[in-house]
């Protein structure tokens, strides 16, 4: 849709042109409570490949050599006709404990000319990008009466063209750190590539965590990915919910993120196996996290391992859960102590001294599926240990309305509770009255959890696989609607995230469709419901204002921006035709004569995808004729966001 059409179905009139059209009244003077400032945030969970291979900046894949007891995956050996070389899995030359195995590679026959070795797929490639700069890093010993170089390159898949090169000398019988900057010229963007380490001459060498990272966000170290980052920063998310998801639990106790060994030097993490069916290298721990919520101005919700896990089995409330208690107090403590404390000594010991602010933890994870029935009594347990040491915290329960009643907590009255929502988009678009007659006395409620999809089949069912990994603009109208009823009730629904925020749209990454946000090896983009979470969050004001609708099938939800004095209005107009609407502003002795329009408007079916980002996408227009009472036309199939400023 061209920016011209989208100025002429936005038309505006006076009251006196629209006797017959729907009325959306407004209060502006009357506000009936105050927006949860914490509202709008993010999800996270190492699903889709999100941090491996998606946020965390790595990669090499299987940098540990830890994916495969058995074998090197994702490496290969690379010789040419003039030379020859193995690779083997060595456990008798460990880095260290936590990481036990090592790769030895053994070079028969080589030269400068013709050097031999290892190299490595990436994730689905290495990046190249022009004039950027890698980070190259490794441990290595030899055997005695090796005296060459390790040729660091990262080269076409063929070979046939390198993109960098560095090279590293002085390797010892003993294992040490050695590291180097690759840099490339004027490559064009290509993921048809690999990262290589070759020998220039016979011997034998054992390598332990191999790395390689392109510029970071900010060039953090160990850091993010930088495009992806920004799009979450363009959101202006006020929390992040992490570790997970089904990422905090694990399928067994062993597998849990178990966040005592994230922490500290890469060569102290060994990974774990993921739940999604891949192994993590834990290169995003807890300090990463953490680090992520600053790089967003947002604070962490910390979730808690609570002893529950996918497989079923869960931890006895009592003398047997103490551990885990004691293990989420010292998470706290790493998260908000002082540097005085043992654990916030830790933190400043791995690089930063300042505490991180957080109110809220939550107390597991989708607690629901624990048919034992231990979820009230590990919660009570978690919960009074927490309040006894940290009373400014508020705890969230795993189980909230939208369950059973006696799989919910009754021995102690939590603070909130995460409700999660996965619906089609037609179940979103006529439950928008969903908060409306919520008990204002209870706990407070966060939508942990919400996505609409648009299939005649639930994400979990297997034909998802066939599906786009983004949904569509019938799924955004839904998505949009359902946030005009959270907005529309933020004095109870105090905050809310979509999940999953990512998916790596390569063959083979994916686990769960629709996501948020998708990307391969070089390229992002959001999905129609991701712009309409970004017009939403980043217009989202202090006040809400009461307001009603009449004759119309659209869902609203209108807020005031005090500061700015700005009447901030979100309409979703899922039918397929334009729909005129009448704008009563009561209370007000004026508006400026020129607001602004937000825009998202497409087909049902439109998507966005790598090679067309920007099929569905908001346009911002220039509303003029604004007065207290004034009709605007809504596209069919849209989404808008009107600012009305006050005089």
């Amino acid at each position: 849709m061209t920016k011209s059409i989208v100025t002429l179905l936005l038309v505006c009139a006076f009251a006196s042109a629209g006797a017959a059209n729907p009325t959306l009244t407004i209060e502006a003077g009357q506000p009936v409570a105050n927006v949860s400032p914490m509202l709008y945030g993010l999800m996270t969970e190492e699903i889709n490949h999100s941090y491996d291979g998606g946020l965390y900046g790595e990669l090499v894949q299987n940098r540990a050599f830890l994916d495969n007891p058995n074998a090197p995956v994702h490496w290969s050996v690379v010789t040419d006709k003039s030379s020859a070389a193995t690779m083997t899995l060595d456990p008798s030359q460990p880095l260290n404990d936590a990481l036990p195995v090592s790769l030895r590679v053994e070079v028969s026959e080589a030269s400068k000319r013709h050097p031999a070795g290892i190299a490595n797929d990436g994730y689905w490639g290495i990046p190249v990008r022009p004039a950027a700069r890698y980070h190259a890093s490794f441990y290595a010993k030899a055997a005695p009466g090796f005296s060459g170089s390790v040729i660091v390159s990262i080269q076409a898949d063929d070979g046939g063209k390198v993109y960098a090169r560095g090279e590293v000398s002085g390797l010892t019988q003993d294992w040490k750190p050695y590291e180097v900057t690759l840099e490339t010229g004027k490559a064009k963007p290509t993921a048809k590539t690999r990262y290589v380490l070759t020998l220039d001459q016979p011997g034998k060498v054992w390598f332990a965590l191999v790395s390689l990272f392109p510029p970071t966000w900010q060039d953090q170290p160990n850091g993010f990915r930088p495009d992806l980052l920004q799009m979450l920063v363009d959101l202006k998310p006020k929390f992040l919910r992490f570790p997970g998801g089904n990422y905090l639990e694990g399928d067994t106790v062993a597998t849990r993120f178990d966040w005592k060994k994230t922490i500290g030097p890469l060569s102290q993490r060994s990974g774990h196996p993921c739940p999604w069916g891949y192994r993590s290298t834990d290169g995003m721990g807890l300090l990463e996290f953490l680090r992520w919520c600053e790089d967003m101005g947002a604070e962490p919700v910390l979730a808690v391992y609570a002893g529950y896990s996918l497989g079923g089995k869960h931890v006895n409330p009592g003398p047997d859960l103490e551990p885990y208690v004691q293990d989420a107090l010292d998470e706290i403590e790493y998260v908000t102590g002082p540097v005085t404390t043992k654990w916030g000594a830790q933190r400043a010991k791995d690089g930063h001294p300042e505490p991180f602010p957080m109110h809220y933890v939550e107390i597991g994870n989708e607690d629901w599926f624990d048919r034992s029935g231990s979820y009230d009594e590990r919660f009570a347990q978690f919960s009074d240990a927490i309040k006894a040491k940290y009373s400014q915290l508020k705890c969230i329960s795993t189980v909230g309305t939208e369950q059973p009643e006696t799989l919910r907590v009754h021995s102690r009255q939590p603070d909130m509770l995460d409700e999660h929502y996965y619906r089609p988009a037609r179940t979103f678009l006529n439950d928008s009255a969903h908060f409306d007659n919520y008990n204002r006395k209870g706990p407070e409620i966060f939508v942990g959890e919400w996505a609409a999809y648009e299939t005649s089949f639930p994400p979990w069912n297997g034909r998802s696989a066939k599906e786009l990994p983004t949904a569509d603009m019938t799924a955004a109208l839904g998505d949009a609607t359902w946030m005009t009823a959270m907005e529309r009730n933020s004095d109870l629904v105090k905050m809310q995230c979509y999940a999953p925020l990512f998916v790596n749209v390569n063959p083979g990454a994916r686990q769960w469709r629709p996501d948020f946000i998708g990307y391969d090896t070089l390229h992002c983009y959001g999905s129609p419901s991701y712009y309409a979470f970004k017009m939403f969050s980043r217009n989202v004001g202090d006040e809400i204002l009461k307001a009603s609708l009449d004759g119309a099938a659209l869902h609203y939800s209108v807020t005031k921006d005090s500061q700015r004095g700005a009447i901030l209005i979100k309409l979703v107009n899922p039918q397929a035709a334009p729909q005129p609407l009448e704008l009563d502003c009561k209370g007000v002795t004026g508006l400026k004569p020129t607001g602004t329009a937000t825009t998202l408007a497409a087909a049902p079916d439109a998507n966005n995808t790598i090679d067309h980002p920007n099929n569905v996408a908001p346009v911002t227009t220039k509303v003029s004729g604004v007065k207290p009472v004034f009709v605007y036309t809504l596209p069919a199939d849209s989404v808008t966001v009107l600012q009305l400023d006050v005089q």
